[in-house]
């Protein structure tokens, strides 16, 4: 699953795709941009899980009785063209998406089976995409200067 959350890195080349976005769409809009480009169609679908349930599932993956292998996830699909979607309406940027089919897609799915993690260790994550995207734009806005000086 795709990991995501405040104290993510942003920078262009190590980051991955929801923090990729969030930057790209906050400097188009601080710029005034009329565009943002983004590769590929915006099919693939994807799983987001929130950093701080992504670290509630192995606290509590460490306290529990449970033994063997468990996916920990949402088990949510999320095509990227939703996800952008949704970053544009959370950092208010209004000019046009345009997808650039020259480049690739990658996998068109990658979304876990999180069964056992739900009912053999009777966990679920707390974040939806929506509320975990609203509270990682928000950080990453009031921190961005400290955010993009990462390497």
């Amino acid at each position: 699953t795709n990991l995501y959350g405040p104290g993510d890195v942003f920078t262009e080349y190590r980051s991955h795709v929801v923090a990729a976005l969030i930057k790209k769409f906050a400097d188009a809009t601080l710029e005034g941009r009329s565009e943002v480009v983004l590769w590929g169609t915006g099919a693939p679908i994807r799983e987001f899980l929130h950093v701080e349930d992504a670290a509630d599932a192995i606290a509590h993956c460490a306290l529990s009785d449970f033994e063997g292998v468990v996916n920990i996830g949402t088990g949510v699909g999320t095509t990227i063209k939703e996800l952008a979607e949704l970053v544009r309406e959370f950092t208010g940027f209004q000019g046009a998406l345009v997808w650039d089919a020259d480049k690739p897609d990658g996998v068109m799915r990658k979304v876990l089976d999180v069964s056992r993690m739900r009912d053999d260790l009777g966990w679920a994550p707390t974040f939806d995409l929506r509320r975990g995207l609203e509270q990682t734009i928000g950080w990453y806005l009031a921190n961005k200067d400290t955010a993009d000086a990462r390497g």
